[in-house]
C-alpha cells in the first residue's frame, strides 16, 4: 500500500498481457487504483478481474497509444475516475521478427507509432498533469536493444534507441525546472512474454528471446521498486551490464558476434504456424487472454540477482566498504 493517504493512482500502458500485465498485478497488491490502457478486450478484462482479485480498483480504457488523442482522453478518464496520476507506466510494444530487406514502410511506421510516440504521447500525458503538481514519477519500460541493436528486430532496436534519447533529454530538461517530477528506465532483458507468440513475424521458425530469459514477475519488481525509490536506471539482468559495456569498448566485435550468431538465437526449431496471430496492426487478445507470461516458462528464471542488488544497494555498499577494508589492511600488513 502506498505510503499516501489515499491508494496510489498508476496507469499502465500495454496493461492486458505481457510485462505489463504482471506490473498491473504488483500494483494491484499494493491497493492501487489503476488505469488500463490497452487494445485488447479479453486481455483487458482478464487485467481488470486481476486488479479486483488482488486488491486495486480498475478502471479499463481501451486505448491505442500510437493516437495522441485516445492517450490524452485515457489520462482525463483515470483522472476523473480516480484522482490525482501519481505514476505512469509506459510499456505498450509491439514488434515485427524479420531480416530488414524483408519489413515494409508501414511496418516500420507502425512498430515505431506505438513502441516509440506511445511512450512520448503517455509521457505528456503524464507530465501536463504532473509538472503543475510537481510531484509523480513516470516508468519507461526499456530494454537492452536501448543500448545495442540485435538483427531481426531493427523497428524496436530503433524504437526502444528512440526512447531512450527521449528519457535522457526531458531527465535533462526536468533538471533545468527544478521539478519534483521523476523519470526512469526499467532496462529488459529476454522475457517471458506473449509478445513471440502473436507479434508479426517474417521468419520460418517460431520467435524466441535472446537467453537469459527472465520471468514477467521479475520486472514488475523492478518497476514497484523504482516507483518507491527513484534510480534514473535500472536493469533487470547482469548480462545486459555486461553486453553494454562490452558493446561500448568492442562494437564491430558484437557487430560481429551477432551477425554470427542472432539469427539462430532468436528462433526455434519450430516452424511459424500459417495460423500465428499478428497484433501489429489489431490487437491479438481481443477475443483469448494470453495474460502475462509466454510459452518458455520452463526456461525462464523467476528471480534476478542484479535485481536484488539494484534494490539492496546498502548490502552492496557494505561489501564494497569491506572489500576496501580488507585490501587496506593487506598493504599495511604487507609494509610491515
Amino acid at each position: 500500500m502506498s505510503k499516501l493517504e489515499r491508494p496510489e493512482v498508476v496507469v499502465v500502458t500495454g496493461a492486458s498481457a505481457g510485462n505489463g500485465r504482471a506490473i498491473v498485478r504488483a500494483f494491484a497488491k499494493r491497493g492501487a487504483h489503476i488505469g488500463l490502457l490497452a487494445r485488447g478486450h479479453a486481455g483487458l478484462e482478464g487485467a481488470r478481474r486481476d486488479v479486483e482479485t488482488l486488491g486495486g480498483k480498475p478502471v479499463v480504457i481501451p486505448t491505442d497509444v500510437s493516437d495522441p488523442a485516445q492517450v490524452e482522453a485515457a489520462a482525463e478518464q483515470v483522472e476523473e475516475t480516480f484522482g490525482p496520476i501519481d505514476i505512469w507506466v509506459n510499456d505498450a510494444m509491439t514488434s515485427v521478427f524479420s531480416p530488414a530487406k524483408d519489413m515494409t514502410p508501414q511496418d516500420y511506421q507502425r512498430v515505431t507509432e506505438v513502441v516509440y510516440l506511445g511512450y512520448v504521447y503517455g509521457t505528456l500525458a503524464a507530465l501536463k498533469r504532473m509538472m503543475p503538481r510537481d510531484r509523480g514519477r513516470i516508468i519507461q519500460v526499456g530494454s537492452d536493444v536501448a543500448y545495442r541493436g540485435i538483427p531481426l528486430q531493427t523497428a524496436y532496436s530503433g524504437a526502444k534507441h528512440a526512447i531512450q534519447g527521449f528519457t535522457e533529454a526531458l531527465r535533462c530538461e526536468l533538471i533545468h525546472y527544478n521539478s519534483h517530477v521523476k523519470i526512469s528506465m526499467v532496462q529488459l532483458p529476454g522475457c517471458n512474454t506473449p509478445q513471440f507468440s502473436w507479434c508479426k513475424s517474417n521468419l520460418a521458425c517460431f520467435p524466441q528471446p535472446v537467453p537469459p530469459i527472465y520471468d514477467p514477475d521479475v520486472v514488475a519488481e523492478a518497476v514497484t521498486y523504482i516507483a518507491d525509490h527513484y534510480r534514473r536506471e535500472l536493469f533487470v539482468s547482469w548480462m545486459s551490464i555486461i553486453v553494454i559495456q562490452l558493446n561500448k569498448f568492442f562494437p564491430a566485435f558484437a557487430d560481429w558476434y551477432l551477425g554470427k550468431t542472432g539469427f539462430a538465437s532468436q528462433m526455434t526449431d519450430k516452424p511459424t504456424s500459417p495460423h500465428r496471430p499478428d497484433n501489429l496492426y489489431h490487437p491479438a487478445d481481443e477475443e483469448r487472454d494470453y495474460g502475462a507470461r509466454g510459452v518458455f516458462t520452463d526456461r525462464a528464471y523467476n528471480r534476478s540477482f542484479q535485481v536484488w542488488l539494484d534494490t539492496h544497494p546498502g548490502v552492496l555498499a557494505l561489501a564494497a566498504t569491506a572489500l576496501m577494508g580488507l585490501l587496506g589492511f593487506a598493504l599495511v600488513r604487507r609494509r610491515q
